[in-house]
């Protein structure tokens, strides 16, 4: 049992890997390369997570081998605590951070977790019921629960299944503590990310969500914040999460393996007076805060795109690095039109920022043909919403908020 000291709810600041507020930020990097690199984070990820779902496992994230995740948090592990920046992500359950003794670590921005300075520091034996939950377990010559995850890209992470004191520094000033938190302590971890780890928002048994949700009222929600902003956006819990203005729209989730991810239904697109709905059923479109760019179906998307090229009335021209896309010049004054997607029961206006990205002289469309069976709602269309997940009804609610101001 998960206990907690916390008010009715709290929420702490969200950092993208490209805001000059982020240790990650490389201000010599041209507007063209940072597209070009969210492309790549983008298709890496979308080509590992397809596996999964097909395998019907719960998985932890993908995490291309340059580094992924779009965006962090801090946090603090252990009694005393210790504060660390990890990647926030909805697409992983099992959070974890790189510990001593360290057989293979990469290089972080901070020193190791040290489970033996932490007086509330637990290991999972093989035979405790945590362990026999895990699907995926291991046992170490000490009978310690071993974990191994495989992302992909020859990235994993290996170490031991743990509890401790994970604590939050709320906005509000206040310290949230939860007790008894599981979480993976790593010892080999093969993969480049420059930060201590990684917290998982999914939906499974081993996410911090789950195991926190009667503390936060079964609700948490997130307000991402353009890239370039010099300002961090909001991860909130229960009562903080909760939307009353106007302009909320709600739609199911639907339930279909892997638990771990979020799933909508996608019925159409809307440019101007057409439309353009999808062939495909319920759930064929997850929801995810580690992948930049938006991914549909191939017939949606090219009923989109026919959309798109007929509102700007312009001829699309090559991004000069040679990336796949649907860009324009700006120079052409183009005007890009409004979109609105259709969830089952909400209707979803996107504006500019959430579709297209100004790339130095070239306008280019953020959304692309899937090409792995896999359509996604990336983190950018959801720029300047604040997105609610309720556990307990099973929804997700977006309403159009200025997230710098959250």
């Amino acid at each position: 049992m998960v206990k907690a000291r916390t008010p009715s709810g709290f929420s702490v600041d969200l950092i993208h890997r490209d805001s000059p507020l982020s240790p990650c930020y490389n201000a010599s990097l041209t507007s063209s390369e940072m597209l070009r690199k969210k492309a790549i984070r983008s298709r890496d990820r979308i080509k590992h997570l397809q596996p999964v779902v097909d395998q019907k496992v719960i998985q932890s994230v993908v995490v291309p081998v340059e580094g992924g995740g779009e965006y962090m948090m801090k946090l603090s592990f252990g009694t005393p605590p210790v504060e660390y920046l990890v990647l926030v992500d909805t697409g992983s359950d099992l959070s974890w951070i790189q510990c001593v003794p360290c057989t293979k670590c990469y290089s972080q921005n901070s020193s190791l977790f040290d489970p033996k300075a932490s007086s509330t520091y637990k290991a999972f034996s093989c035979d405790s019921q945590a362990c026999q939950i895990w699907t995926q377990k291991l046992c170490s010559k000490t009978n310690d629960c071993q974990y191994h995850v495989i992302y992909g890209e020859m990235s994993s992470t290996t170490g031991i299944l743990s509890s401790d004191t994970l604590s939050f520094g709320s906005t509000n000033g206040q310290k949230v503590t939860f007790s008894t938190c599981i979480f993976g302590c790593g010892h080999d971890n093969q993969m480049t990310l420059g930060i201590a780890g990684l917290v998982g928002l999914g939906g499974g048994d081993f996410s911090l969500v789950s195991q926190i949700q009667t503390q936060i009222d079964h609700r948490f929600s997130y307000c991402f914040v353009p890239p370039s902003a010099k300002s961090s956006g909001k991860l909130l819990f229960g009562q903080e999460s909760i939307m009353s203005r106007p302009g909320v729209v709600t739609t199911p989730l639907v339930s279909k393996p892997p638990q771990t991810y979020y799933y909508l239904t996608l019925e159409g697109v809307t440019i101007g007076d057409k439309t353009v709905r999808s062939s495909l059923g319920q759930g064929n479109v997850l929801t995810d805060s580690g992948t930049t760019l938006t991914y549909l179906e191939q017939d949606l998307y090219n009923g989109l795109e026919a959309m798109v090229k007929d509102g700007i009335g312009e001829e699309p021209v090559q991004h000069h690095s040679g990336m796949s896309g649907l860009c324009f010049k700006t120079g052409d004054n183009i005007n890009v039109p409004e979109m609105v997607f259709h969830f089952t029961g909400a209707d979803l206006r996107l504006k500019s920022v959430n579709t297209f990205e100004d790339d130095g002289n070239l306008a280019c469309m953020l959304i692309f043909p899937t090409f792995e069976n896999l359509s996604v709602f990336g983190n950018h269309a959801q720029i300047n919403f604040q997105v609610e997940y309720d556990l307990l009804k099973r929804t997700v609610s977006f309403a159009p908020t200025d997230c710098a101001q959250q």
